[in-house]
C-alpha cells in the first residue's frame, strides 16, 4: 500500500478535527466573554468555566496543528520483509489470530483511518504497542500481558 494517499488521509482527518475544534472554542471565548457569563455571586462560575474551557480547546487545536505540520514534513520509507520496524511502517499484525493494521507516526496516536475499505491505527512508538513493535521484522512473534491475560503477537507483513 501506498503511504503517501494514507498521509493525506491523516492530514484530511486532523484537519477537520482542528476545523471543529476552533469552531467550539470560538464559541466557548463568547461564552467566556459575554456580558450575560458575568459572575451574579461569589458562587457563580460559568464565566470562569467557559473560560477554562475556551484555553482548553485552544491548547488542543495548538497540538493538533503541530500534528498536521508533522505529518505534512514526514519523509516515508519502504520498509523490505527483513527490515526492522521504525518511524512510518505499515505493520499487518494478529493479535490472538485477530488481524490489524497500524501505522507508526509521530504524533496522533489512535486516530483511526479508513483507506481503501482498510481500518488502519495510528500509533506512536512510545505507545505500550509502539514499543513492542519497534525494531522487530516481519514474522516475529511474541506474548503480552494485556489487561490480565496473555495475548500472543505475530507480525504478518511491514511495508
Amino acid at each position: 500500500m501506498k503511504k503517501a494517499p494514507l498521509i493525506k488521509q491523516i492530514v484530511a482527518s486532523l484537519t477537520e478535527s482542528l476545523r471543529v475544534l476552533e469552531k467550539a472554542a470560538r464559541a466557548s471565548h463568547e461564552e467566556a466573554t459575554h456580558e450575560s457569563s458575568k459572575a451574579e455571586s461569589k458562587y457563580d462560575t460559568r464565566g470562569l468555566e467557559a473560560a477554562y474551557l475556551a484555553g482548553g480547546q485552544a491548547k488542543q487545536a495548538r497540538e493538533i496543528m503541530e500534528s498536521i505540520e508533522a505529518y505534512q514534513a514526514l519523509a516515508t520509507k519502504d520498509f523490505g520483509p527483513s527490515s526492522p520496524i521504525e518511524l512510518t511502517a505499515l505493520v499487518e499484525l494478529e493479535a490472538d489470530g485477530a488481524p490489524s493494521t497500524y501505522l507508526i507516526g509521530p504524533r496522533s496516536g489512535g486516530l483511526q483511518i479508513t483507506l481503501r475499505s482498510k481500518e488502519i491505527m495510528l500509533i506512536t512508538p512510545q505507545s505500550p504497542l509502539g514499543q513492542n513493535l519497534m525494531g522487530k521484522k516481519a514474522g516475529q512473534r511474541w506474548t503480552a500481558r494485556l489487561g490480565g491475560s496473555i495475548v500472543k503477537y505475530q507480525i504478518v507483513s511491514v511495508s
